[in-house]
């Protein structure tokens, strides 16, 4: 079977019949070995029963969200290739040659583009059209390097076998993200087609909450993307701090009517404590998440980690911490020599405050180089423990052993329900 189309279902007994007679449609017009696959998320309307008489065919997915119902119409699909829609009649499922074309070169991912097809009027909330895609697909191509247009299509095709792949695990609306986020982070073959989007036909408000998913896919950006939740912000701050520290310190600056004495000193010691702090978290997420395999590994990282050892971040740190102990040795001598009486403020604190920031940096160094030596600690096993069993299978208490499918029997069938909490997976879902 070359083409499976999946539409995740929630309640949509007013347009699901339609949806899926259109893309028979289609299958049956282009000659195209295809299926039409509804991944039912809990209907309570019998949308189940008109997508069956329509002609598709209904999976089950007990996990409630929206990627939750993709990904198991995904693991269920028969086809060599995907193309998801929603069921609400927005999307034109008689349509879909762009995509199989685009597929059939080679395209691990093929994204519609409704600004280039055309939005009919009231099909998108003026907030969503204007503001919300636009700023989200900006934010998508800057962070990712990803020339995608329109970030949030609900209508895309893609080869089953790469989007498995890509260990998706968002359970909810950002599930759509995810996809693009990841292929474009494992370097994926992604291309972009135009598409139109129609008025929906129903009558219900659609599922979507506009701030609160669209919070949610910004943050699902932002937590993928910590070159820019953290390194570049940190940097920008530790250089600017670094800069205005070593402009003030010597003596008062004065622009114009303005003067920058000590108290902008005690800021810059601020700026380069946090952007030092952040430099450092995106080291630990970079680590962390590739090993846990959330992003794949940097290699400037890699050569990094591999030049900065436990033992050289511990030389660095104290070689830091001297200098600032120095500084504090200084400060201590120079009040000794006030007979430890009132001191010249604007003169003593241009020594105290860097060499306590030194010394809060050394500690971030030292404690920070422990901490990656800890994320680095690959998981191992001996070789003679790798197939003994469980505590839990040792003492009899858990569940038994699942039997196995015959071999050649089908990913799913129409009966089987799927539950993600069944599915291994290299991370914690999202």
């Amino acid at each position: 079977m070359e083409l499976t189309v999946v539409m995740p279902c929630l309640n949509e007994a007013e347009t699901v019949a339609t949806c899926v007679r259109k893309a028979i449609g289609f299958l049956s017009e282009s000659g195209i070995s295809g299926e039409v696959l509804v991944a039912d998320n809990g209907s309570t309307d019998g949308s189940q029963q008109l997508a069956t008489d329509a002609g598709a065919r209904v999976v089950p997915v007990s996990d409630k969200g929206y990627g939750n119902a993709l990904m198991g119409g995904i693991v269920a699909a028969r086809g060599k290739y995907v193309i998801m829609g929603d069921a609400d009649d927005s999307y034109d499922f008689t349509n879909l040659m762009p995509f199989v074309e685009e597929l059939r070169k080679g395209a691990d991912l093929v994204m519609g583009n409704r600004f280039q097809g055309g939005i009919a009027p009231g099909a998108m909330p003026p907030l969503h059209r204007y503001l919300g895609n636009p700023v989200l697909s900006f934010i998508g191509r800057l962070f990712f390097h990803s020339k995608i247009g329109d970030f949030h299509c609900g209508l895309r095709g893609f080869n089953r076998d790469s989007v498995l792949a890509l260990n998706l695990q968002a359970t909810g609306m950002e599930f759509a993200s995810e996809i693009v986020v990841k292929a474009a982070l494992y370097g994926q073959h992604v291309t972009e087609v135009p598409t139109t989007l129609a008025k929906d036909g129903r009558s219900r408000p659609p599922h979507l909450h506009t701030w609160r998913d669209g919070w949610r896919h910004l943050r699902f950006l932002l937590l993928f993307a910590p070159r820019w939740l953290f390194f570049i912000p940190g940097l920008v701050l530790l250089i600017a701090g670094l800069a205005i520290g070593a402009i003030v310190v010597p003596h008062p600056f004065t622009v114009g009517a303005v003067t920058f004495d000590v108290d902008t000193l005690v800021a810059a010691s601020a700026m380069v404590v946090i952007g030092f702090q952040s430099v450092l978290f995106w080291l630990f997420t970079q680590v962390y998440a590739g090993s846990e395999g959330f992003l794949p590994e940097e290699p400037k990282v890699t050569r990094l980690l591999e030049k900065l050892s436990l033992e050289r971040g511990l030389l660095l740190g104290a070689a830091i911490g001297a200098a600032g102990l120095a500084g504090l040795i200084t400060s201590l001598l120079y009040w000794n020599g006030q007979k430890f009486s009132h001191l010249n403020y604007e003169h003593s604190l241009r020594l105290m405050i860097p060499s306590v920031t030194a010394l809060m940096v050394s500690c971030q160094v030292i404690l920070g180089t422990f901490f990656l030596s800890i994320l680095g600690i690959k998981h191992t096993r001996h070789p003679v423990t790798r197939s003994s069993p469980s505590v839990s299978q040792r003492g009899g208490e858990g569940p038994p052993p699942q039997a196995a499918k015959p071999a050649g029997s089908s990913p799913l069938t129409s009966t089987d329900a799927v539950n993600h909490l069944e599915q291994p997976a290299a991370a914690p879902r999202l």
